[in-house]
C-alpha cells in the first residue's frame, strides 16, 4: 500500500525558511527521521521510505505553489495512489502559529496551492494538514508576511510544532484520517 505526502512550498533559496514553505519543512523533517533522500525529478523532488509495511512517497513540487496540483496529480497517477491516501501539508493564516488541523475535504480558503489542487483534481475531497502560521501582519501586508521569514520567537518554537505535524502525518498512515483528526485536532 502506498501513501503520498505532498509538502507545499516554493523552490529556491529566496523562499527557504519562509512561512509559506512550511509544507517543505514538514516533508524534510519526515525524510530526516527515516533517512530518505530527495531526488530531483519531473515536477519536483521526491523521496520514499517504508513505514509500518507501507510505502510513503514524499513530494516537494517544483511547480511553485500556484501550480502544485500538476505535481500532485503526476505523482499520484505515476504511483497509483488514490486521493484518500494523499496528505497535503500547507500553511494556514487562519490558525494560530503552530496549531495543526487535519481535514479530509474542504475549501481552499483562498490558498493558491490548495486552489490549484482542487482545480486539477476536480474535487475538494483530499486529506490536508493545515499548519498555523498566524495572522500577525498589518493590513495590506499579507503577502510580505506569508513570504517572510519566521520571527526569532517563532524559530525557537518551530521545531516542536513541526515534529508534532510529522507525528500527525505518520498517524494518518498508521491509524487513518478519522482517528488522527480525533487526536490532533483537539485544542493542544
Amino acid at each position: 500500500m502506498k501513501f503520498l505526502f505532498v509538502g507545499l512550498g516554493n523552490i529556491g533559496a529566496k523562499y527557504a525558511g519562509t512561512r509559506h514553505n512550511i509544507g517543505f519543512d514538514i516533508a524534510d523533517e519526515i525524510a530526516d527521521e527515516f533517512g530518505a533522500v530527495f531526488i530531483t525529478s519531473k515536477q519536483g523532488e521526491y523521496a520514499d521510505f517504508r513505514y509500518r509495511g507501507k510505502t510513503i512517497i514524499l513530494l516537494k513540487p517544483s511547480t511553485y505553489m500556484n501550480l502544485s496540483g500538476r505535481a500532485l496529480k503526476f505523482y499520484a497517477d505515476k504511483h497509483k495512489v488514490p486521493l484518500e491516501r494523499v496528505l497535503v501539508f500547507v500553511d494556514d493564516l487562519a490558525l494560530p502559529f503552530g496549531k495543526i488541523r487535519l481535514r479530509g475535504k474542504g475549501s481552499h480558503a483562498g490558498h493558491n496551492g490548495l486552489r490549484n489542487i482542487q482545480e486539477v483534481m476536480g474535487t475538494d475531497k483530499y486529506p490536508r494538514l493545515r499548519f498555523g502560521i498566524g495572522d500577525n501582519f498589518s493590513r495590506g501586508r499579507q503577502v510580505d508576511y506569508v513570504l517572510g521569514k519566521w520571527s526569532k520567537k517563532e524559530q525557537e518554537e518551530l521545531a516542536s510544532y513541526v515534529a508534532e505535524a510529522k507525528q500527525a502525518a505518520l498517524s494518518f498512515v498508521a491509524h487513518g484520517l478519522t482517528n488522527t483528526m480525533n487526536e490532533y485536532n483537539q485544542n493542544r
